[in-house]
């Protein structure tokens, strides 16, 4: 029903955190069922573990909310990604029922239990053939962007102790 293009069109997300790869199912305003292709050559998986790869349930967690924004934004009707963003805002009764390894094709099934003024709160399942990999109660809420709010990025400072006045051995000759 969606391919990875339509996808990338309706999701700010890109690489490496874009976690919904297909969209098999898609019910205005009602479900979704989706899918994403859990591969060995994720960055992640050199880290997590490398003797044993296994996805963090956080990603399985940020998948399924994924799948519940494609969900609200295609069913609301909102126009581009310029228009504003959809947040992860809450999480309830997560379970994690068994790891999720490379290979292994997450299958993606969120329902909508209610939507009101741009948040909502979904049931969502992760299964890997068939068998339940993670469970939750989700909640996300669509927000506009707004111009003069949006975050700028942050300056990171770089320099070391000799370089930041006032910093022992530093500039300021205070030592």
């Amino acid at each position: 029903m969606m391919d990875i293009r339509e996808i990338l069109a309706t999701l700010p997300h890109r690489f490496p955190i874009i976690l919904v790869d297909r969209v098999l199912e898609l019910e205005h305003g009602k479900r979704i069922v989706a899918i994403k292709n859990v591969t060995a050559n994720e960055p992640v998986f050199s880290g997590h573990f490398p003797h044993y790869p296994v996805m963090p349930g956080v990603l399985i967690l940020e998948s399924m909310a994924q799948a519940a924004a494609i969900l609200s934004i295609i069913s609301a009707g909102y126009k581009g990604q310029s228009e504003g963003l959809y947040y992860f805002a809450g999480i309830d009764k997560a379970r994690f029922k068994r790891p999720v390894i490379p290979g292994d094709q997450l299958r993606l099934e969120v329902d909508l239990d209610r939507e009101m003024r741009g948040v909502g709160k979904f049931r969502a399942r992760a299964l890997v053939d068939g068998q339940l990999a993670c469970e939750a109660e989700l909640m996300c809420a669509y927000r506009a962007i707004v111009a003069d709010t949006v975050a700028q990025p942050a300056v990171v400072a770089t320099a070391g102790p000799a370089e930041v006045p006032g910093a022992a051995g530093g500039a300021s000759g205070a030592t």
